[in-house]
């Protein structure tokens, strides 16, 4: 019969027994001895007829470890990983047993282990493992919530087919599970798990994770004992995530959560604080459930103390600033409201790592090692002397700066952006501006960019800096749909966002394509009933590798035909093509801040008309050329993603312009279309001729050089569609755009962003006029923004796509010359993955368009609101859908236009 040396391990109380026996095991002999051993099952109760003690034990030489019941593993494999090897020198009992149970414990794979004795012959020994496997998952079936919540529940708890089944993943699984649905205040949330075996295969169960969250919990009331000073609802607003039930109140539940609690109580001595009223303190507060009401009753006792005020404030230690510079950005006067809280924040403001702070002010001049500290020295009465007390430390510098993360990016495409260089200061502005350069860059994962203080060495004055990051897709296919201006328009692209053009010849660089080096490329195809557009373009944001030059170039067909606005008609006969080429510059400049960017570029179209005629121009066929000249100044400082900025702005005006050719070609267009004036510059009137018949023809006909008819002399006038021809035979015109946008954080994560929009379409000759070409079209989602005749389409959600422009009595949009936007838009993000980022948004929105600058009324908008979400997946874009009211009546209606719905694909953010 086999001796039983160590008893099955199943926990830590077997632990405890053992060491409670003051380290002894026991070596039975005997048979009794073993019989009573497994019958009582304990080491307190054994009867040994000897006792060996833990550091006597006898040496022998293992000769064999065998397993004696069947586990998926290999035996050998166990064997080895408990740390035993046949002919090594064991004692026992001793530690090299005691080891390899707490071995094989540790993988989590038993829950039983024991070692017997199955002989000892001579010096040698032979055991026995005898160990349990734990069975592993097959199902896992959730009972009491919606199976949409299911999938979520598994991932976050790892239960995945094969993962093994012991009573810590159900230990955990339970009480996250009951965790999570407290944090949505159902605090009588139950979770019973039951394993139940899987008769279908071997050594597998099923898990039923049972849930009953019972029924929500919301705090009814936040009641202050002993506040006098400050009142019972200026208390209840400075705790911002514990907030009693409101019916007003809809961006914030009024649920209870344990952590945020206490941190609300902090928050409540800080509003004293503010006040003055340094010594305020929390003597108690109490929770309590009404199970009749099914409500939390939450009460604070405060102690508010004494009101306080600054006395005299003086600086020690500083030698790079002077007394009067530090007391400027402190902010604090003699005599002021003692704030507690300002005082902080003005030392360093730790909800803003840029903030304008002491403690930034070294930071960001070299002195990362500094430390400004703030402290009482005297009080007297009602006034607090205090002493802010400044090491500055030794200079810092950058030493080595290095990137991890980018498998995909080259190395130079991040390091030319990287504001911190090696050798030079350490500034804590330009490791932020960093970060937000690497997050526009688009290819990284902004939330996710974490630069990593490495080898802060204080005595040699350096630091080195890894920017740990996470690659993400961005190359997007888009697809991008919504119906406006005659039907459905779809868009199909694919856009190379991260493309490397000197590796096109590489093979080897085919993953599916060369990628890495930051160039972009692009191929589009959008069509609708009425037009179809193919275009190309390609950019570096480094031309020439040395210096921030983006070079741009971009080509285009277009072909549109006839619509009729009112009847949605679309006629193939009579279209309109296009062909459009451009290149341009843009520089980042240095004054005066390195956020602005100038832009320049040259553009050519060729517009080909054939029995295309609208109320725009008479001529419905010829050809109109267009040159021009576009001028950009940008100030773009949005961070740090740009899915979702949070701070910053971006200011851009522009004006594209071409030639003046009527001070050159020495035409008079105010008489252009005046028939004496064709008389005498530009026909030969025809002699009179006689037909066949003997009848005399072409009375008054004049004709050009080329022998063309002009006009009749009978006529009233000219024939419009020759002057037409004439006046836009070359376009001349200017095009004035501004454009504002601003980011701020309303609170938490909630942002606000304003924008708003100008345009303005002009002529330098009035007599010549405003050309059909490049006029504005407001109203809709904003997606048709197809370059046709340099349209711009312009969003305003709440009508249909192009619905808010001037149109004549024949029903065709004449196109505005002038438009204003405005819109406040509220954010807020339901998370900002990389896989994908999810917002939603509310918004109120106002604006309109104008035939000309006459009739330009900025107070005259069409008023629209609505909500929306948008979802970011790096291979598609942006997808989103708006439900949007307009409030005022479209262009020749009365009654307000009302609900329309907005399909947004491969909008921008």
């Amino acid at each position: 019969m086999r001796l039983l040396l160590v008893i099955k391990k199943e926990n830590v109380d077997l632990e405890k027994q053992v060491n409670k026996l003051n380290n002894f095991l026991v070596l039975n002999k005997s048979i009794k001895a073993v019989l009573t051993l497994l019958i009582l099952g304990s080491f307190s109760q054994i009867k040994a007829q000897e006792r060996v003690p833990f550091d006597q034990g006898k040496k022998y030489i293992l000769a064999d470890v065998v397993l004696t019941n069947k586990i998926s593993f290999n035996d050998q494999t166990v064997v080895t990983f408990a740390g035993l090897e046949k002919g090594q020198e064991i004692t026992v009992p001793g530690e090299q047993i005691s080891n390899a149970i707490k071995k094989l414990g540790k993988l989590g794979l038993f829950d039983e282990i024991s070692f017997y004795i199955n002989r000892i012959q001579n010096d040698s020994i032979y055991l026995d493992l005898e160990i349990n496997e734990l069975p592993k998952l097959s199902n896992v079936k959730f009972v009491g919530i919606k199976k949409n919540k299911t999938d979520a529940l598994i991932k976050d708890n790892s239960l995945t087919k094969s993962k093994v089944v012991n009573e810590n993943l159900i230990t955990t699984t339970k009480n996250y599970i009951e965790n999570k649905y407290k944090k949505d205040g159902y605090y009588n949330t139950k979770v019973n798990i039951n394993v139940i075996k899987d008769t279908s295969t071997i050594n597998q169960v099923n898990m039923v994770v049972n849930v009953d969250k019972g029924e929500k919990i919301k705090i009814n009331e936040i009641n202050f004992i002993g506040n006098e000073k400050i009142s019972d609802r200026s208390l209840r607003k400075s705790m911002k995530d514990t907030k009693q039930k409101n019916i007003f109140r809809i961006l914030k539940a009024s649920k209870f959560i344990k952590e945020k609690y206490k941190t609300d109580l902090e928050k409540v001595i800080a509003s004293y604080k503010e006040q003055g009223y340094r010594d305020a303190r929390i003597l108690s507060d109490s929770i309590t459930y009404n199970k009749d009401k099914n409500a939390l009753f939450i009460n604070i006792n405060v102690e508010e103390g004494n009101k306080y005020y600054f006395g005299n404030v003086k600086f020690l230690g500083n030698t790079v600033y002077s007394d009067q510079s530090l007391g400027r950005m402190l902010g604090v006067k003699k005599g002021e409201t003692y704030n507690g809280v300002l005082l902080e924040k003005r030392i360093a403001d730790k909800s803003k790592p840029d903030g304008e702070d002491i403690t930034n002010l070294y930071q960001n001049s070299g002195y990362l090692f500094s430390t400004v500290n703030a402290v009482e020295v005297k009080t007297v009465n009602d006034t607090i002397d205090f002493e802010i007390r400044v090491n500055e430390g030794p200079l810092a510098y950058f030493n080595k700066i290095t990137v991890v993360g980018n498998d995909k990016t080259n190395d130079r495409v991040i390091y030319r952006e990287l504001r911190t260089k090696p050798g030079e200061k350490y500034n804590k502005e330009l490791l932020i501006r960093t970060i937000r350069e690497i997050g526009q860059l688009g290819f990284f994962d902004p939330e996710a960019i974490n630069p990593d203080f490495k080898n802060v060495d204080a005595a040699a004055g350096t630091v080195d800096i890894e920017y740990q990051l996470v690659e993400k897709g961005s190359s997007q296919i888009e697809l991008q749909g919504g119906y406006g201006g005659g039907g459905f328009i779809g868009t199909v692209g694919l856009s190379f966002n991260n493309f490397s053009a000197r590796n096109i010849f590489n093979k080897e660089a085919y993953k599916p394509l060369p990628m890495g080096d930051g160039q972009k490329v692009s191929l589009r195809l959008q069509a609708s009933t009425y037009f179809q557009t193919y275009s190309m373009s390609f950019s570096e944001p480094w031309f020439g590798q040395k210096k921030p030059v983006q070079f741009s170039s971009s080509i285009s067909y277009s072909k549109q035909f006839l619509n009729n606005f009112i009847t949605q008609r679309v006629d193939k006969e009579k279209s309109f093509n296009i062909l459009t080429l451009s290149v341009g510059l843009a520089k980042r400049l240095t004054v005066p801040d390195d956020f602005f960017v100038l832009s320049q570029s040259v553009s050519y179209q060729h517009y080909d008309l054939k029995n295309y005629n609208t109320g725009l121009f008479t001529f419905g066929n010829g050809a109109s050329r267009n040159f021009a000249y576009t001028v950009g100044l940008t100030r773009n400082n949005k961070g740090v993603n740009p899915i979702f900025p949070t701070y910053g702005s971006e200011f851009s005006l522009s004006a594209k312009l071409t030639p003046p050719y009527s001070l050159l070609n020495g035409t008079d267009y105010a008489t252009l279309g005046d028939k004496e004036e064709y008389k005498l510059k530009n026909t030969v009137e025809r002699s009179n001729q006689v037909d066949a018949n003997g009848n005399t023809v072409n009375i008054g006909d004049y004709i050009d050089a080329a022998g063309n008819k002009v006009f009749n002399y009978q006529d009233a006038a000219a024939d419009p569609a020759i002057v037409d021809q004439k006046k836009f035979n070359w376009l001349e015109y200017y095009k004035i755009k501004f454009k504002a946008d601003w980011y701020t954080k309303v609170y938490g994560k909630l942002v606000l962003r304003t924008l708003t929009e100008f345009g303005f379409l002009g002529a330098y000759n009035q007599d010549r006029g405003i050309v059909p070409f490049e006029r504005f079209y407001v109203g809709g989602d904003g997606l048709a923004n197809f370059a046709m005749d340099g349209r711009e389409t312009v969003q305003l959600r709440g009508y249909p796509n192009n619905s808010l422009t001037p149109i004549n009595n024949n029903g065709e949009q004449l196109g505005a010359t002038v438009y204003n936007k405005f819109s406040l838009e509220m954010r807020y993000p339901i998370t900002l993955k990389s896989s994908a980022s999810i917002y939603a948004l509310a918004f109120l929105e106002a604006g309109s368009s104008y035939e000309d600058f006459k009739s330009y009324n900025p107070f005259t908008l069409n008023r629209s609101a609505g909500v929306g979400l948008r979802v970011f997946m790096p291979a598609f874009g942006l997808l989103g859908i708006d439900f949007a009211k307009g409030f005022d009546a479209l262009p020749g209606q009365t009654q307000p236009n009302g609900w329309e719905t907005h399909f947004i694909i491969g909008q921008q953010f």
